[in-house]
């Protein structure tokens, strides 16, 4: 077949269609399957990029199926990992709000604890405050937290520093 021929082919042809299933879906199956590592997951993910393209095959381009097919296939991977991030981020955030079976004189210690802490950290200086809260809650960088206050990094490590040794003395340990 010349080149212009082959830029008239419709993706929408049943015999096209099947071509490039027959050409890609075990390269593409491969593709999905040492990205998620399960075999029947990959399976569907060819099978769902397959059905996607043949509802789209009035709109794509025949040179362009075979990118189409491995940016749905990869996309509806990424998307349903991104899923299972958030579902278990929030599994292991109820897991936490599960009833805890400790003795009550720990659960006393730890309540003490935290009020000492929470007085320890009303004490720090303002300054010492924000870049302790910012770094060790909100897991800001010194970088970030330098820019946030406009201030220059070797000035959020001082008060840092100050903020740690204020802290090992208001609780006698290692924060």
């Amino acid at each position: 077949m010349n080149k212009k021929n082959n830029n008239l082919r419709s993706v929408c042809e049943e015999k096209n269609f099947e071509g490039l299933y027959d050409n890609y879906s075990n390269s593409l199956y491969s593709f999905l399957y040492f990205k998620c590592g399960d075999k029947d997951r990959a399976s569907d993910l060819v099978q769902e990029a397959y059905v996607k393209l043949w509802k789209n095959c009035k709109k794509i381009f025949f040179e362009k199926a075979k990118s189409y097919l491995y940016t749905v296939a990869n996309n509806q991977f990424l998307t349903e990992q991104n899923h299972q991030k958030i579902v278990l981020h929030y599994k292991t955030k109820s897991d936490k709000n599960i009833i805890n079976y400790e003795s009550p004189e720990y659960l006393l210690e730890e309540k003490e604890y935290m009020a000492k802490l929470e007085n320890a950290i009303a004490k720090l200086t303002n300054a010492q405050r924000e870049v302790f809260l910012l770094n060790r809650i909100e897991k800001k960088k010194y970088r970030e937290i330098a820019e946030m206050l406009q201030i220059s990094t070797k000035a959020v490590e001082k008060r840092m520093h100050a903020a740690l040794l204020s802290l090992k003395d208001e609780l006698g340990r290692k924060v």
